[in-house]
């Protein structure tokens, strides 16, 4: 559901919010409170995730007070609330590679049932407009498909580099994701999809070559990143033109320049938390009639986010990945090595997302709740415990048992249950 597959387009099918969609939610809030409950003892335990999620709500409810639609921003404050509850405990519970391998086992389902909805429900599962004949599988439209089954195939991916037992269902799976992936056309989930394998391999590299190649690796990957960052700053619109891409990203630029001068005006509140795309809008009406099309987020996540709960709210989520990116690079051959690089390369996927995708402090979506689960795993307090050992090791290797009849087991053994017999002479004689 976080994932917006089939009950979106089915309970709100114009991508608005309806009374119907509010009541599928309502048991799954509850579900989400029974497992916190029950697993209470190993969520406190991530006190600093929930001091941030606690203080993302805290700005969220406090935009109630200057919102253009409070009573928006209120309920989607609960719901907030109630994803963050679930991220802690999906980061709390799964720990290790059972949160990739969730994440795998739940998008195997949906992949699964985009192909069902493409061979059997055409009009459905295909675009018929702009996109036309792109995939879209059990989602509104192809760049939603793209991002989940690109975060479905990095976690399949990392599920496979852990030789787990269950190696086939993961190989299925990030074959299927992967090909889903492809047929949606996206080029920004072909992008994710290449930093989120080369993070995976760069880990897995690492654990088969000792800390020579994985210094090297990791030296390389910041260098290719800063390589990169450079090159787009420096000539990005020559670049995109060079791949093929629309120099103003399908319009996003245009965007961004409108909703800037919306910023301006509200730097540091912002216009209410999840309230400036209703319906009732009048500054995104604004941002609409400027650019000549029915815009329906900023196609970035920090501009979004400055729209909302201005500088204050960017500046904590932005907080947030930085935590969450330094505990993981500082757990990363400990816990980084057991779940194969996931958390590392699933932080990256969304930092790219949120480039050019509304993927920041959303009430109801997969990449924000994964996020703070991943803060909430690689911060807690008891780190990853120890295999248990095989058999118990009662003597270091090659050493052999004592000679000395005295100090052996069954010599210690024998002398606990012969009474000791006194000396003669002494104090203590039998009937004395």
């Amino acid at each position: 559901m976080l994932t917006g597959a089939f009950v979106g387009p089915v309970f709100a099918p114009s991508q608005e919010e309806t009374p119907i969609l509010r009541l599928v939610w309502l048991p799954v809030f509850a579900i989400i409170a029974g497992l916190a409950l029950r697993r209470l003892d190993r969520i406190v335990r991530a006190w600093p995730a929930i001091l941030l999620l606690g203080l993302t709500v805290l700005l969220a409810f406090a935009s109630k007070w200057w919102s253009i639609d409070a009573a928006t921003t209120q309920r989607r404050v609960i719901a907030l609330t109630m994803a963050g509850a679930f991220a802690l405990y999906l980061g709390s519970v799964y720990r290790g590679v059972a949160l990739p391998r969730l994440l795998a086992c739940a998008g195997l389902v949906m992949a699964v049932g985009s192909l069902v909805f493409v061979l059997a429900f055409p009009p459905i599962g295909i675009h018929r407009d702009v996109n036309d004949g792109l995939w879209r599988g059990m989602w509104y439209e192809k760049n939603q498909m793209g991002q989940v089954m690109v975060c479905v195939a990095v976690a399949a991916a990392a599920w496979l580099s852990v030789a787990d037992r269950h190696w086939r269902i993961a190989a299925i799976t990030l074959v299927l994701a992967t090909f889903l992936m492809i047929m949606s056309q996206s080029k920004t989930s072909l992008l994710c999809w290449l930093i989120g394998f080369g993070l995976v391999g760069a880990v897995w590299a690492a654990r088969q070559g000792g800390a020579v190649l994985g210094v090297l690796t990791v030296w390389g990957a910041t260098f290719a990143a800063i390589a990169v960052g450079v090159g787009f700053l420096l000539g990005g619109p020559a670049i995109l033109v060079a791949l093929g891409k629309d120099p103003s990203l399908t319009g996003r630029t245009e965007i961004w320049a409108a909703l800037m001068d919306m910023v301006a005006e509200r730097p540091w509140t912002g216009y209410g938390y999840a309230a400036f795309w209703t319906r009732t809008s009048v500054p995104a009406d604004i941002i609409q009639a400027q650019t000549g099309w029915l815009v329906p987020s900023a196609h970035n996540g920090w501009i979004d986010l400055l729209v909302q709960v201005g500088w204050p709210g960017a500046v904590l989520v932005g907080t947030i990945l930085l935590i969450g990116f330094a505990a993981t690079v500082a757990r990363l051959s400990t816990s980084g090595l057991v779940e194969g690089g996931f958390s590392l390369a699933y932080l990256a996927i969304v930092a790219t997302l949120s480039l050019s995708e509304s993927v920041l402090l959303h009430h109801q979506d997969l990449a924000w709740v994964m996020v703070l689960a991943i803060v909430a795993r690689s911060t807690m307090l008891q780190g990853y415990p120890s295999p248990a050992a095989v058999a118990p090791d009662r003597r270091p290797a090659y050493q052999t048992p004592s000679r000395i009849a005295a100090l052996s087991g069954h010599g210690q053994a024998r002398r606990k249950s012969v009474p000791v017999r006194p000396a003669l002479g002494g104090a203590f004689r039998p009937g004395g």
